[in-house]
């Protein structure tokens, strides 16, 4: 295998385990110079379509949301993030690692979440300084 097949697998694979799909619409909330480039062109790669900014004002399958420490109200933003989800979707959380400027403490991050109405169903090391966690609304909900 070469060098840039091994690299293409490796790609897909970071997409892949945030359970991604061809087709899939994924929004980013939360850009900055911080994020993992390699996780982005993964998901584009792996879905097919370009990642939409949060002016894109249709649903998505799947929201992602960088978010840091002292980017304000996690509740606030997850709210903001859900209004963007079809029914069945879900988003995902990502945030600095732990000892990297920005990092959220998981307790934190359960409680937010709760308190927006998700509920947390699992977390990934989704890149190499950014830690995922899957949120969903109640089936009630979808």
């Amino acid at each position: 295998m070469s060098a840039t097949a091994g690299q293409a697998q490796g790609e897909r694979g970071l997409a892949e385990r945030l359970g991604l799909k061809p087709g899939q619409v994924v929004q980013e909330i939360g850009w900055d110079e911080d994020v993992d480039e390699e996780l982005r062109e993964s998901i584009a790669e792996l879905t097919g379509n370009e990642l939409v900014d949060e002016d894109f004002d249709e649903v998505v399958d799947v929201v992602l949301l960088w978010w840091r420490d002292e980017d304000g109200d996690l509740v606030d933003a997850l709210i903001g993030a859900l209004t963007s989800v079809a029914g069945g979707g879900h988003i995902w959380l990502l945030t600095p690692k732990a000892g990297r400027d920005g990092h959220v403490e998981p307790s934190d991050i359960g409680e937010d979440a709760a308190t927006a109405g998700l509920s947390q169903t699992s977390s990934i090391s989704a890149a190499r300084d950014w830690s995922g966690t899957r949120l969903v609304a109640p089936k009630a909900r979808r």
